[in-house]
This record gives C-alpha cells, structure tokens and sequence, in this order.
C-alpha cells in the first residue's frame, strides 16, 4: 500500500488539485468580494420585500445563490435582516442557499465536477430552500426568534452605496477593498487549502479502491444518509472539502454520498447551529438542522438515481 507508486500518484494529484484551488480561489475570491462591497444588506431587504409574498421565498434563494456568505457569516445578516423587518419565508430561505449556492461553491463545482452535476446540485437546493422557507413560514416558526443583536466590527459594512465620490473613484475604492479582503482571506484560507488538497491526495494514492466503494459506493443505499449525518455537524471550509470530495469521487465513493456530505457540511455547520441557537430558540433550530439533513439525503438519493 505505502510504496513509491503510491506516493508518486498522490503527489501528482496534490500538485494539480493544489495549484488549481490557487488559481481559482484568487479569482473567485476577488469576484466575491467585489459583490460583498456592491450588495448590502439594505439592498437585501428592499429586494426582499418588494415582490408578492408568494415569491419572496423564491427572491430570498436567489439572492442567497448570489451573495457569497459562508454559514457563519450569513448569522449577522440574518440578524441585521430580522431587525429591519425583512420576511420570516424569505429570509430563511436566504440563510439555506447562501452557504450552500454562494458563487465559490458553484465555480468549483463546475471545474471538478462538471455541467450536468452543477445543473441538478443547483436546481435542487434551489427549490428546497424556496420550499423550506415558505415551510417554516407556514409553521409559524417566525414567533420563535429572539431578541438578540450580533455586532461586527463596521469594516465589512463599507458597501458602494455608503462612499462618497464620483463614480469612477467609488468603483476604483470598492476594488481596493475587494483586493484587501482577497489577500487576508488568501492568507487565513491557505493551510486550509494545503490541508484539503493533502487529504484528497491522501485518498487518492493510499486508500484502496474497493474499501471506498464497499462502504460509501453506489451500492449502498446507506452511504447517503450516512454521508448527510456526518456532513451536518461537520465544520470543513468548501474551499477544504472540494478536493476531499474529488478524490472520494475517483476512488469510488457515489456522487450522491458526496452530495449529501458537502451539502450537510456547508448548510448547518456546528459553529452555524451555536450561533443560530442565539437568534431562534430550540425549535426552530431543530427544524432547521432536519432541513438541511433532509435536503442533502434527498438532493444525494436523487444524484444516485440520476447520473
């Protein structure tokens, strides 16, 4: 198992999968952050709450597809939303697709994955966070919120709408904090990189085959669920996570599975769930956690029978 062929395979996959997380996290990033800078939270809410009710919810999981926010950072704005009077259905529909569609996840997924696996991972969580929000509406899940304030430090807050200027110098200070905020999220992001493209060519090169699709291959219906399980506790960077599941991925593991793991990692994080257990009290939190188990076996399954 651990001989030189081993080894040569694993550092080729490191070499390839690491240098294209690079290339594609500077880009991605600096896009990102230039929408951080032109889309605040002001603008949030007037989008939210100009359509018919019916499509509010529909609104919120666009804008979320839209607005790069990880789990944990999305808590502030939903706490920002919240206060200023946002719909319940929209918003919780915001808070389900922004970690789990944000513009990072979907670019990567399109270069290790894909088109047609992007196309069904999209319009599935999608839908189910159009679907979710307009749920938990319907229970009357809004009476469960507290009344709770969560205070950043300002700097993120500097959007396009609050400078001053002409155009040009309001469009050329948006991009100088849109660098700044590539670089140092560059430089806290890098050992995560390292670590995940590391453990990708770990499993690549070391783990054999048969043992991945023994117990997490096609063929076994657990696999998906079980994958949901683990996905929803679990607090891994996507950044981390995509090259861990590229090579599950090439060594057997069933795309389905890796749905499920990626979805559930990035939907209900446990950092996300502490947070959210300031804002809401137990109920709904526990709603939201079933929400997104079940959108990530159900999204897997459905991969499974698809592709």
């Amino acid at each position: 198992m651990f001989n030189v062929n081993n080894l040569n395979v694993a550092w080729d996959f490191f070499k390839l999968i690491f240098f294209e997380l690079i290339a594609l996290f500077l880009i991605i990033s600096f896009i990102v952050a230039l929408l951080q800078r032109y889309i605040s939270k002001d603008t949030i809410k007037k989008v939210l709450t100009k359509p018919h009710k019916r499509m509010q919810n529909v609104i919120g999981a666009a804008l979320g597809a839209v607005t790069p926010f990880c789990s944990c950072s999305t808590i502030p704005i939903l706490v920002g939303l919240f206060k200023s009077g946002a719909p319940f259905g929209g918003t919780i529909s915001f808070l389900i697709s922004s970690p789990v569609l944000n513009p990072m996840i979907i670019i990567l997924f399109l270069k290790f994955f894909g088109l047609k696996a992007t196309a069904i991972y999209f319009v599935f969580t999608f839908i189910f966070a159009t679907l979710i929000g307009a749920l938990l509406e319907k229970l009357g899940m809004e009476k469960e919120i507290k009344n709770v304030t969560i205070q950043g430090s300002g700097h993120e807050d500097i959007t396009y709408d609050k400078l001053t200027g002409t155009r040009f110098e309001k469009h050329k200070e948006v991009a100088r904090y849109a660098l700044k905020d590539t670089l140092g999220l560059f430089v806290k992001v890098i050992p995560f990189l390292v670590f995940g493209a590391g453990v990708g060519a770990f499993i690549y090169g070391f783990v054999p085959q048969e043992f991945i699709v023994k117990y997490a291959g096609p063929d076994n219906f657990l696999a998906v669920p079980t994958a949901a399980v683990i996905g929803v506790p679990m607090y891994v960077r996507t950044e981390t996570m995509i090259p861990i599941a590229k090579a599950l991925n090439a060594s057997g593991m069933s795309i389905g599975a890796i749905m499920a793991l990626v979805i559930g990692g990035a939907g209900a994080s446990i950092p996300e769930v502490t947070l959210l257990n300031t804002i809401f009290r137990k109920k709904m939190v526990i709603a939201f956690v079933i929400a997104v188990f079940s959108v990530a076996t159900i999204t897997g399954i459905a991969f499974n029978i698809i592709l």
